[in-house]
């Protein structure tokens, strides 16, 4: 079996695949100032909920945008798989040629998520991906990763929001009844909910304006079922669109 994983700032998406069937997956808190010991106990212990060792785990495959988790997430990775862990980044076959100014510098789950969408909805396409930040990410027509657009993630957004004014309060992350809220709480939420789709859409509809033709749209992220029944520009989410890329370059860069 492969060990999947995509540690983001905010979360960690864990997946089990064997071959290319996602057996099991998890979304777990980061925490960069796990030690290396905290981390092996917590891979074992996911790996036990499904009857498994490390001996079963037959490689694994990282993206990580969190420097300070990724050389032990590395060095745990290998010591309790069998075969070879694959770490996104410069070196790494991807099949994917990155049209931008510098390469090296776009994040590892960007690229992911545009191997993954190429591979299953075909090109041009725009993935929007949900979590601590909204990411766009663009493919164009021959298959190239074009670039994108980086935004304030939905919870960041409103905490900062929350934060700057002092009357204000967290309020859970749903659509109010009515865009017009009748209160402060549904007020804060409509403001959150509609507001972010808003975003998406306007984003959205302009990077696909931009590369032209017939666009496909897809989400994924914690925060795509959220946000996504309130746009117009998205409607297709692919939850497991990261462990899937992953997956899929991990089998281009093994030995």
């Amino acid at each position: 079996m492969l060990l999947a994983a995509d540690i983001g700032n905010t979360n960690t998406a864990i997946g089990l695949y064997d071959g290319e069937r996602l057996a099991a997956h998890w979304r777990l808190t980061t925490a960069p100032d796990r030690t290396d010991d905290e981390l092996e106990i917590w891979l074992r212990s996911l790996l036990e909920l499904e009857d498994l060792t490390g001996a079963d785990v037959s490689g694994a495959a990282i993206s990580s945008v969190v420097p300070a988790i990724t050389t032990a997430f590395r060095k745990v990775a290998g010591d309790i798989t069998a075969g070879d862990v694959v770490v996104i980044g410069p070196g790494i076959r991807t099949g994917m040629i990155i049209n931008i100014d510098n390469p090296h510098e776009v994040g590892a789950d960007r690229v992911v998520n545009a191997v993954a969408a190429r591979e299953r909805y075909g090109a041009p396409c725009v993935v929007v991906d949900f979590g601590t930040s909204t990411n766009f990410d663009v493919v164009g027509p021959s298959g190239d990763y074009l670039g994108g657009s980086i935004a304030p993630g939905l919870v960041i957004a409103t905490n900062a929001l929350i934060a700057g004014a002092a009357a204000l309060r967290n309020v859970e992350f749903k659509a109010p009844p009515n865009p017009i809220g009748k209160g402060t709480v549904e007020a804060i939420q409509s403001g959150a909910i509609y507001g972010h789709a808003g975003l998406v859409d306007g984003i959205t509809e302009r990077l696909a304006a931009q590369v032209g033709g017939d666009v496909t749209r897809v989400a994924t992220g914690g925060l795509a079922s959220t946000v996504v029944p309130y746009c117009e520009s998205v409607s297709t989410i692919d939850e497991y669109l990261t462990l899937d890329g992953l997956r899929m370059i991990y089998e281009m860069n093994r030995s």
